[in-house]
């Protein structure tokens, strides 16, 4: 059985994947879309990091706490350069990430007091 506070990342991680897709697919129909270069490729790793990290959370691995805390780092990079953009799918992103940076961050703290 999975404890609330990894099945709460789990579930954060996943929006937030899904998220960085539907925003990397949506800048590339930008009008302008040499200017949602950096956006689109943080898109692309912040949703391939959070997929990690479920894995990783799933299966219990020792170092689910270690992938939650880059998660984190790289969903905390996604939301800044999401917000400076206004687009609405943008927007969506910047959140479902700063969410998913919490849950990781409280998962992996979470996970290091345990042991």
């Amino acid at each position: 059985m999975i404890a609330q506070h990894v099945q709460d990342c789990i579930d954060a991680c996943q929006a937030c994947a899904l998220a960085c897709d539907q925003c990397a697919d949506a800048c590339l129909g930008e009008e302008h879309v040499h200017h949602m270069v950096a956006c689109i490729r943080l898109d692309r790793d912040c949703a391939k990091v959070c997929q990690m990290a479920v894995s990783f959370m799933a299966s219990n691995s020792a170092h689910a706490a270690d992938v939650c805390k880059l998660c984190a780092h790289i969903c905390e990079a996604c939301a800044a350069e999401c917000g400076q953009h206004d687009e609405d799918h943008c927007r969506a992103c910047a959140e479902a990430c700063r969410r998913c940076a919490e849950a990781c961050r409280q998962m992996a703290l979470s996970a290091h007091n345990l042991n």
